[in-house]
């Protein structure tokens, strides 16, 4: 008889099985791949790879580079699988058995998923009505629960809200955990809690390539923090876990991220037009954003998401999950993506108007 851990099946799936959409604004990805000139460095470095080999230099490369552009030293900076894989050795590292690990909701579903995996005490911090954070309550939760991680992603997923930099000084000023700030979209924001690191060694900062620099598909994320931090965290991460084609793609987009900054900007003024053409459909709620995606209310959102999926138009509807009934998130597609999205939900939400 198989005697797995029994916890483990009580699991909630994380859905990663896609269907071919005509339009899709569903994962918060970048709806471009690469830029033809990065394209083009990215084709003629792979030519030369020696795929014989495991990985190194490629790593060390990207490394050295991140840690140059924050002004940090190479001790500083780990490179792994996305953020997300980051944010699961945190949990494994400062979690574990009567260990609390504290965390704001709605947000990132994938926390309390690897408080379960880590054998963590999970504490949901609810965020405001208009979700909102409070950082005074966050604090007080911290401390009472004497945690041993606190976790904060700014701007948050999946509500867009941004969190400015004093509350989170105030946090990392107020407790004396672990702290991780997710800055997984920060690229859309704008105000990167990195200044903070030198004088409150127990931050920690996670970062990626998946969304502003559109390599979801290569699972490249990097994390900042003090050597101490760095390198017990090291320790749990495998050999080579970060595969070569990846560590050298990451590296040539990070050496040309110059080239995204019309994207971004592309991006963030999607967000704002859509916005503000959903605010004025009637019963729908718009929740201010500073990511790649819109989170939106609506009495009808169920339906709303079958209709959409009906045309073939993917967004992220999120049922009944905690604090996100009714709720629809949008990711940011190309501007003629964007407008037939915005067309098919007018024309939806005007048949039903009054209903």
């Amino acid at each position: 008889m198989l005697k797995y851990r029994t916890e483990i099946e009580k699991l909630p799936v994380y859905d990663v099985i896609e269907r071919d959409w005509n339009i899709k604004l569903n994962a918060n990805e970048c709806n471009m791949n690469l830029p033809p000139i990065v394209e083009d460095r990215v084709m003629g470095r792979l030519s030369r790879l020696a795929f014989n080999r495991y990985p190194n230099t490629e790593l060390e490369s990207l490394a050295e580079q991140i840690a140059a552009s924050f002004s940090v030293e190479r001790s500083n900076i780990l490179i792994a699988n996305g953020s997300s894989e980051i944010l699961e050795k945190l949990f494994f590292c400062f979690g574990g058995r009567n260990h609390k690990v504290v965390y704001p909701q709605p947000s990132f579903s994938m926390y309390k998923i690897y408080a379960a995996l880590s054998n963590s005490s999970s504490v949901a911090f609810d965020l405001d009505e208009d979700y909102r954070f409070n950082a005074e309550k966050f604090v007080e939760t911290v401390n009472e629960n004497k945690a041993h991680l606190a976790v904060l992603c700014a701007p948050n997923n999946p509500t867009g809200t941004h969190i400015p930099l004093a509350d989170i000084e105030y946090v990392a000023k107020r407790i004396n955990c672990a702290f991780v700030v997710d800055e997984a979209y920060i690229e859309f924001d704008g105000q990167s809690a990195v200044g903070l690191l030198a004088q409150y060694p127990h931050m920690i900062i996670a970062r990626t390539f998946s969304k502003a620099y559109g390599l979801a598909g290569a699972r490249v994320g990097y994390m900042l923090a003090a050597t101490k931090i760095t390198d017990i965290v090291g320790r749990v991460f495998m050999p080579y876990h970060v595969n070569v084609i990846s560590a050298v793609v990451a590296d040539i987009v990070y050496q040309m991220r110059h080239e995204y900054e019309p994207r971004i900007a592309m991006m963030t003024s999607e967000r704002d037009r859509i916005s503000e053409q959903l605010r004025k459909l009637p019963g729908l709620t718009v929740y201010p954003s500073s990511t790649n995606f819109i989170l939106l209310k609506y009495a009808k959102a169920v339906q709303l998401n079958e209709y959409l999926m009906n045309i073939g138009i993917g967004v992220r509807s999120f049922g009944n999950a905690p604090r996100l009934d009714n709720c629809i998130r949008v990711s940011m597609g190309t501007r003629q993506e964007n407008d037939s999205f915005f067309k098919a939900a007018k024309e939806f939400v005007e048949q039903h108007d009054g209903e």
